[in-house]
């Protein structure tokens, strides 16, 4: 009996569910104003933290924004981004694209742009459109991940972990999200602005809530490379 005609068990849900969280969830650009229940919340923290780390160092720590606290970070953070200011992250970022990656990146770039209608080349507006990081495209929370700094680039992948834990279980809750690199150069901003102590390493945000379907920015989806092009086999 094949795949095709053998009746279904309970692995093929599991791994049915996990699939279907990863092919519906995407990097969410705008949100509607209402604010996720704070036991929603609690619920994707609970399962995020199930998390597999180094040696259970668990290394990440999650800041929480809502509310008047988060109206009060995105003024500060926009503020600063857009006087051109904030190079300091924590972790070194990305020396150049090149090859694939550089072609994926623009393809995921494009992609966006063609979407709201900018222009190839325009880079006012790109600057434009970028600056919405640091409104949070409008999301009602944004989530700070935060690590230890004497764990290193180890403490960062375990954040990573997390960070996608923590988007599965959101979605899973009926929640969008975005994963942003951006807020991570402005560290020494969200450090003094949250009153962080100076071995705290800042990975990234989440911005989340719920997803506006209808805005035409939610509309597109960026594609994924084959396994062959990203996995080797090696048997003997």
């Amino acid at each position: 009996m094949d795949a095709a005609t053998r009746p279904r068990d309970a692995t093929d849900d599991r791994i049915g569910a996990l699939e279907e969280l990863l092919n519906e969830r995407y990097s969410v650009r705008a949100f509607l104003p209402r604010e996720v229940p704070r036991e929603t919340i609690e619920h994707v923290l609970n399962v995020a933290q199930r998390t597999a780390s180094w040696c259970n160092s668990q290394p990440w720590q999650v800041l929480i924004v809502s509310g008047e606290a988060k109206e009060r970070f995105r003024k500060a953070i926009y503020a600063e981004a857009s006087r051109g200011l904030g190079e300091d992250y924590d972790f070194t970022p990305p020396r150049e694209y090149v090859g694939v990656y550089l072609e994926r990146r623009r393809e995921s770039g494009f992609q966006l742009y063609n979407t709201l209608g900018i222009t190839r080349g325009d880079k006012a507006a790109y600057a434009k459109q970028a600056l919405e990081n640091y409104n949070f495209f409008g999301a009602p929370h944004v989530a700070v991940i935060h690590s230890n700094e004497p764990l290193g680039i180890y403490g960062a992948i375990d954040c990573g972990g997390y960070v996608a834990n923590f988007m599965l279980a959101a979605q899973a809750l009926g929640l969008g999200t975005i994963p942003q690199a951006a807020l991570a150069r402005h560290s020494g901003l969200i450090r003094r602005h949250f009153g962080l102590s100076d071995d705290r390493r800042v990975v990234c945000g989440i911005s989340f809530g719920y997803a506006d379907h209808a805005h035409k920015v939610n509309s597109y989806r960026t594609s994924r490379a084959a396994v062959a092009d990203s996995a080797t086999f090696v048997d003997e």
